[in-house]
């Protein structure tokens, strides 16, 4: 059975990630009245990560497939996306950083709090809806035109960024 396309991990991760961020956005703004503190800072902030998404990201999605080697039969990997399950506990632990960074008394700390664990949600949600629909098919589209089948392959990571290698075959 052949690993799934790294079309298919964007949109499966993408949509998980994006589910997660929007229940998670969506009880805070229901349930705790400080995450709707500083309205246009969270908008603000989000729109500078949707900017980032759109100029880098697609950026290096191009660059990692325009860099992708041929990959010979075996040499697939598992193509595995990361375990689902492993979403909502990242968010939430990242949120909570930033909702208990107030009880530190750092210095700048009093400008995080719960509005700033709704950007994190927020920016997760954003994250995953970029991902699954503008990165998936950015992949797609170079897929029907060169006739590749796009895979990740072992070496990817968060801080060296993904590997992707290709087949012959959709």
């Amino acid at each position: 059975m052949a690993p799934p396309s790294y079309r298919e991990r964007l949109r499966i991760e993408g949509l998980a990630l994006a589910a997660c961020g929007l229940a998670g956005s969506a009880a805070l703004v229901a349930f705790v009245p400080a995450s709707r503190r500083w309205p246009l800072n969270t908008v603000a902030q989000l729109a500078v990560v949707a900017a980032l998404l759109e100029g880098i990201g697609t950026r290096k999605v191009r660059g990692w497939m325009r860099d992708a080697d041929e990959l010979t039969p075996g040499e697939e990997g598992s193509g595995e996306p990361t375990p689902l399950w492993m979403l909502p506990p990242i968010m939430v632990s990242l949120a909570a950083v930033f909702v208990l960074l107030p009880e530190t008394g750092l210095p700048g700390s009093d400008r995080a709090g719960w509005d700033a664990g709704l950007r994190i949600t927020g920016g997760c949600a954003l994250v995953g809806l970029v991902q699954a629909l503008r990165y998936g098919s950015i992949v797609g589209g170079e897929e029907s035109r060169s006739g590749r089948r796009f895979i990740r392959v072992k070496g990817s990571h968060l801080w060296s960024g993904t590997k992707l290698g290709w087949t012959g075959t959709r």
